[in-house]
């Protein structure tokens, strides 16, 4: 099979599930390949897709170009809050599970490589690979997430049918009582653009009230790290 076989057949795949783990043959090739990248790349694009990756997310999926979205959506649709069709309140839900699930596991995925490249001396510290994403990202108490911003977000019925909302489209998972990181929340979500705003705005005073055991003390020492940097360097 050649590479542009292999690019056709990752193509379908991608179109038919939505996301494919990093863990794919396929995907791991493509990874390792530039021309495969590549081919995959300009077999998406002639159907006005681009391939998505993220290396903090285990899973790689695809997304509209932004000349196709105009097309796809039309005006209306871009000048939408989503094109999920998503209730504003389950975008509120959206963006506070990112954080409460996301902020922590990036901030643990870093620190442990650092901790890691440390160890392994500076000439391989570069080459360290990221603790993957499911050792470090916490799963949310359901309990804890009604309690604290209930609320705020439509009370159990509306969180509940919203919960379900974005189990479907792939942005969380649910293992019981808990919530977890889905596919697509560390890949469709901006990371550079969204963290910032999230702890320098208002929000970062809402999710200072979240009492989850795992992900509020996380939020806590992260803001506190932020406070440390910014803080002028005392003078002798």
């Amino acid at each position: 099979m050649n590479a542009l076989d292999d690019a056709a057949s990752l193509s379908a795949q991608l179109l038919a599930r939505r996301w494919l783990p990093r863990t794919h043959p396929l995907v791991k090739r493509a990874l390792i390949d530039a021309d495969l990248w590549a081919a995959v790349g300009t077999r998406l694009a002639g159907v006005g897709l681009r391939l998505v990756d993220n290396v903090y997310a285990e899973h790689v999926s695809v997304a509209l170009l932004r000349p196709a979205e105009s097309a796809v959506f039309g005006e209306s649709g871009l000048a939408a809050n989503n094109n999920l069709e998503l209730p504003r309140d389950g975008v509120s839900l959206l963006v506070v599970l990112w954080s409460l699930i996301i902020l922590p596991k990036r901030q643990r995925q870093l620190n442990r490589a650092d901790a890691d490249g440390d160890k392994q001396g500076e000439m391989f510290a570069a080459d360290k690979p990221l603790p993957a994403a499911a050792s470090v990202s916490p799963a949310l108490s359901y309990r804890s997430l009604l309690a604290d911003f209930g609320d705020q977000l439509g009370k159990k019925v509306r969180l509940d049918g919203n919960l379900k909302l974005l189990e479907r489209h792939g942005f969380i998972t649910r293992r019981g009582e808990d919530i977890a990181e889905g596919p697509l929340l560390d890949l469709l979500l901006d990371y550079d653009q969204l963290a910032p705003r999230i702890l320098d705005g208002a929000l970062a005073d809402v999710l200072a009230r979240a009492t989850d055991a795992v992900a509020a003390p996380a939020l806590a020492a992260i803001q506190a790290a932020r406070q440390e940097q910014d803080e002028p360097p005392s003078e002798d």
